[in-house]
Parts: C-alpha cells; structure tokens; sequence
C-alpha cells in the first residue's frame, strides 16, 4: 500500500489541506468522499482530478465514498457560477445519477472485499429532515456575516442578479453531508477542488461543535492549461465521459493534443503510472518532443481504463488514419468522427454514373483546389490523396465503387490536410 498524502503530494493533487491530515492517513484506514455534482447525465473531463484522488485513496487502503448530489443537486452549488443554476425535474436528476454511478465504476472498485468504495445518495437525508430541525441542529451554528464573507457568495451578492436563499443555504446543506456521513461510516475527511474549501471547512467546524471531534479537508488545485485555458474546454465544447456525448475516438485525440508544457503533469493528475515512467517520459519530452511520447501514453492510459482495451485500439486505429493509414475499415460512425471538424461537401451519387466523376473537378468542387490548373499541378506533384491513397493520374475519373460504404470520399492535400465528401 501507498503513502496516500505522500503519493498525491508529489503528483500535485494538494493544494490546501488542514493541519495534521497527513498524520491522520497514517495512523489507520481512513474514509473519506468526494461530492459529485448530478447536473448532467455524464461526468467531463475536469470530474477526473477528484475522480483520481479517490482511485489512489483506494489503492493506498482506505475507504472511498463517492457522494451523488441527489439531494444538493435539486439547490445548485453556487461555486464559480455567475448566475443561478436552472432547477432541475426529480426524474431528470435520477436518471443523472445512474449515468454518473456507471461511469464511477470505471475507476472504483466498489466489490473488493478489504475496502470497497461505495456510492452515496444524499437525497437519503436532505429529503427527509425536517425544515425545524434542519434549522435547530445546523443553522443556528451558522454566521450570516462569515456566509456573506465566502467567495462564492459575496462574488455574486456584489452582481446585479444578487444571489437566491436557496443557493445561499447551499453550504449549510454540504456542511450535513459531512456530518451525517461522519455519523453513518465515521467518515473523517472531505476532498474536492479548491473552490470547495469554504464549504468543507464549515463542515468541519459543525464536526467538530456537535461530536467533539476533528474532521479533515484536502482540496486539489483547479486545473487550467499552460494557455490558460479552462480544462477540459475545446473548441468543439466540452470533453464527456459518456462514449455517447465524446466517442473514445475524440476523447482520445483530447489527450493526443496536449500541450507539451502539459503533458508531464496530466500524466501526474491523470494516470497510474509511477514516477520512475513519468520522469522517463519527462525526458522525452525535453529530448524528443516531436514523438509525443508523453502524450500517447496519457492517451493511452485514459482512454482505456475509462472506455476499455477494445474502445482504445479502435481510437488508435482511427487515429492511425491522419497518419496515412487504411481508411476504408472504419464503421460510418468512426469516420465522421475523425473528419468532424474537416471541411466538406455533398455530391450525388448520378454524377458518378456512367464513367466516374473526374478526380479533378472533385478537387475544385471540394475547395482542396482553387482551379483546374491548380488541381492538374497538386496531382503531378505527388500531394493528392483518395482515401489516403496517392492519386497517380490527372485524367483520373472515380467510381461509385471507390467511395467508402458507398457514402464517402476522403480528400487529403500533403500531409494532414483534408476535406470529407459526403455522396447523397
């Protein structure tokens, strides 16, 4: 077993934690949870910083407990937000937490026998305490003016749109998450990102006036890119853990694209591997950066244990295919994917009829081409490519039999620039 505050510590995970925490892990087996926010059907990218934080807390020999926010989830937490988020129907945040649950098994293991993580509803005891004794246990404790002074509130008492009670009250709600799960599993210690510790230190205060006892936090650092970039935000929106919403194939182009300035870290945040691998991989980076040996192991590595060995080899393959490799085995679903951000156009299938539909005019038609001429000179200089094949003749005229699944053509121009044609 893992020195669970030793290993997070060299790997970054530790940007604030309460004094003497490190001791607490090594004196027992410890458990703790992590809030996980049921706003959405799947968890994204930015959920796996926490995600790994339980996963070494696991493998170190404590007890994991992921908390869903059925509960806190019907209030929203007001951290980092600008406005009021939107209430959402009791079914639509059921169906939420099932999705979030089975994306958590990927990564915890919640059947092992010596210490098994286990999921958490807090809608156990937020919808069933009374609004009195809500108030007489936990409110009373509570201190407008400090509420007023956390950062989370006072950002959005000092906008326009103010801030609702519901949201006001959010705090006192996780506050109760920490002391009933200390009273239900004898849970010491809460961890979440650093936008959380005011709510998890308030939990430990109520902790420690009403049990008499210490209770402990560690929160993690929020993530941006070297660019300074929000991680887990692309151009194309979003990076999700459902195959559904982000199919393996684009999650694993997410981490193939890391800056290198990045990737040594995200290997630290976001794999398993040991740092003897990492500091071997850190020098490649500074060595032989064109390789990218960094960021294929972190693709590697993520996209398998979330979406599995098979999901991983098919995103390899499909990736493969920027790189000149066989295009005409991917499924249809595979291919729009890879060329989903390629520019395209649509043809019918009549002007491929009788004798084939000129490699040139599809050149031009496309916008691989400007011109004829300009077609006719690529051609002549080896740089045009039909489904990653080298077109040898200018007077070239393609058949419907050539196209991929009978729905497809892929033009590629040099070495990564492509255009997708979609026959009608």
């Amino acid at each position: 077993m893992q020195d669970f505050y030793k290993e997070i510590e060299w790997r970054g995970f530790v940007h604030t934690s309460t004094p003497g925490v490190d001791k607490h892990l090594r004196a027992a087996p410890v458990t703790a949870y992590i809030g996980f926010d049921p706003t959405a059907p799947s968890l994204h990218v930015g959920s796996l910083l926490p995600i790994m934080g339980l996963v070494h807390f696991q493998r170190s020999g404590h007890l994991p407990i992921a908390v869903s926010g059925g509960g806190t989830g019907m209030v929203g937490d007001p951290s980092g937000k600008t406005q009021e988020r939107k209430l959402l129907p009791l079914d639509e945040l059921r169906f939420n937490l099932e999705g979030i649950q089975k994306q958590l098994s990927h990564f915890l293991d919640f059947d092992i026998k010596s210490n098994p993580a286990k999921m958490v509803n807090n809608a156990e005891w937020l919808t069933t305490v009374t609004l009195m004794d809500f108030l007489r246990e936990i409110g009373k404790h509570f201190s407008v003016n400090e509420m007023l002074a956390k950062e989370s509130v006072k950002n959005r008492v000092e906008q326009e749109q103010g801030m609702s009670f519901t949201e006001f009250t959010y705090s006192l709600l996780q506050s109760y998450d920490y002391l009933q799960l200390f009273d239900r599993y004898h849970c010491t210690l809460q961890m979440g990102g650093s936008d959380q510790w005011g709510n998890i230190t308030s939990g430990i205060d109520i902790i420690r006036r009403l049990r008499s006892t210490d209770a402990h936090a560690i929160v993690f650092p929020l993530i941006t890119t070297s660019g300074g970039v929000k991680f887990g935000k692309t151009e194309s929106g979003t990076i999700w853990l459902d195959a559904e919403r982000t199919s393996p194939y684009q999650f694993y182009q997410f981490w193939l694209n890391t800056d290198d300035r990045d990737a040594v870290q995200y290997l630290k945040y976001f794999t398993l591997l040991p740092r003897e691998t990492i500091d071997e991989l850190e020098r490649a980076v500074k060595t032989k950066p064109e390789k990218r040996e960094a960021q294929v192991a972190l693709a590697r590595d993520v996209t398998g244990r979330l979406h599995g060995d098979t999901a991983l080899d098919q995103a390899v393959k499909a990736s493969a295919i920027f790189f000149g490799g066989e295009i005409t085995e991917v499924s249809d679903k595979e291919l729009l994917d890879i060329f989903s951000d390629v520019p395209s156009c649509e043809l019918r299938k009549s002007v491929f009829a009788p004798e084939g539909y000129p490699i040139v005019e599809l050149l031009v038609t496309s916008g691989a081409a400007k011109s004829k001429g300009e077609a006719r000179r690529f051609i002549q200089g080896g740089g045009i490519y039909l489904n990653n094949r080298r077109v040898e003749e200018v007077e070239k005229k393609i058949a419907l039999k050539e196209t991929i699944h009978g729905k497809y053509l892929v033009l590629r121009r040099g070495g990564r620039n492509y255009w997708l044609v979609k026959i009608l």
